[in-house]
């Protein structure tokens, strides 16, 4: 298929203009003015009227529970897989899925199958292995042979630290999976990655600044996620930015309703924050924790209540880094981007450039409503509507 989308205001993430795109299959073949693509009538050319839209990336969701979540209050408690939809819909054409809480009924053989159902479906997946358990729960029995053998595998994750869900791993328990999953990545050219669950625990970050000063293993390796979970956590967060880490915000849909029960910060003022402190714009990362639960518990960690992560809440984060802290569009665009696509090596993702994937959103500019999204050069959304569902959507 030949796509050319015309005079939009293009976001590569950096801002380049009104300028033209031209898809060739499933890649980006120019981005220029007036482009044409003549082919005497062998091929046929759409053409997309970009006049008043936004044209950036597809959307990169680092951490997303694809086959569900939840349990901590019972079987009853446990959230629903993605649909197709439930990410498209938001602009997401790429999207890293995890297991958390419970790794006992959701394993690693079955998120591979989810994450290859929605391959087929049309969107880039890959996983992490494990969940938050210590001893990692993998496929191959091994961390290092699932990050070398296993194809969608990019890393482990989610590890789960500083919280009464996880499995209180020691500093030798820790570091044995960091150093592991490092080399698998490098043995694979793949990103190594160590995607960690950071709970209330005032323990916070410890075990990963340890790491980071007692072994020659690199910052570079953790993706500490929910970092603005509370305010001291997202202190010691900036502070692992400023020293060369990146951290990973978490999205929040209803964060007008946390923000009255708990130090939440919110990812706008967070972003602002962090970059008023001297962290680089490329030290951030914002994913949805979408499908996995929100759960509430009292000061002795009983339950008390659950919500659901969105991965709605994505493009909504950059919208309020936008409109409520003036923040610059190419600078928030690039946590759902460029940042992730770098840190997890994810190669032709997360840039409009000659060469890199046709992964494309269309955004209104009133409002930054997601209008078209173009999955590997293939229209998943036209005017804010899937055109192309799940399997068990249609």
């Amino acid at each position: 298929m030949v796509t050319i989308i015309r005079n939009a205001s293009v976001y590569q993430p950096e801002y380049a203009g009104e300028k033209d795109v031209l898809v060739l299959g499933d890649q980006i073949g120019a981005v220029g003015e007036n482009l044409t693509a003549e082919f005497n009538g062998a091929v046929p050319v759409t053409e997309i009227d970009g006049t008043g839209l936004v044209l950036t990336p597809g959307f990169i969701d680092s951490h997303e529970h694809i086959m569900g979540g939840g349990g901590e209050g019972g079987f009853a408690t446990r959230t629903p897989e993605a649909n197709l939809t439930d990410l498209t819909r938001y602009g997401i054409t790429t999207v890293v899925g995890c297991i958390g809480t419970d790794g006992v009924t959701r394993d690693m053989a079955a998120l591979l199958a989810k994450a290859h159902g929605l391959q087929e479906e049309g969107i880039t997946t890959y996983v992490y292995t494990g969940s938050y358990q210590v001893p990692v729960h993998t496929l191959t029995g091994s961390v290092m042979k699932d990050i070398v053998l296993l194809d969608k595998v990019i890393g482990a994750g989610e590890i789960a630290i500083s919280d009464h869900r996880s499995s209180q791993p020691t500093f030798e328990e820790f570091v044995r999976i960091v150093s592991d999953v490092r080399v698998g990545g490098m043995l694979s050219g793949k990103a190594g990655i160590v995607n960690i669950h950071l709970g209330d625990s005032p323990r916070m970050m410890d075990l990963i600044w340890r790491t980071v000063k007692e072994t020659e293993i690199p910052i570079s390796q953790f993706l500490p996620t929910h970092i603005n979970r509370n305010e001291a956590l997202f202190q010691s967060g900036m502070e692992f930015a400023k020293a060369g880490g990146v951290i990973d915000f978490t999205g929040n849909e209803d964060i007008d309703y946390w923000e009255t029960i708990c130090d939440e910060v919110r990812v706008c003022k967070g972003i602002r924050r962090l970059l008023e402190a001297g962290a680089s714009q490329d030290s951030f990362t914002i994913s949805s924790d979408g499908q996995g639960s929100l759960p509430i518990f009292n000061s002795q960690g009983e339950y008390q209540g659950i919500g659901i992560g969105k991965a709605s809440c994505l493009v909504k984060e950059v919208r309020e880094c936008v409109e409520r802290e003036d923040i610059p569009l190419e600078t928030a665009l690039r946590a759902i981007t460029i940042n992730p696509a770098r840190i997890l090596k994810l190669g032709k993702k997360g840039r409009i450039q000659p060469g890199c994937d046709a992964d494309i959103c269309l955004l209104t500019k009133d409002g930054l409503a997601v209008d078209t999204v173009m999955a590997r050069g293939k229209i998943l959304v036209q005017d804010g509507v899937p055109v192309v569902k799940g399997t068990f959507e249609k």
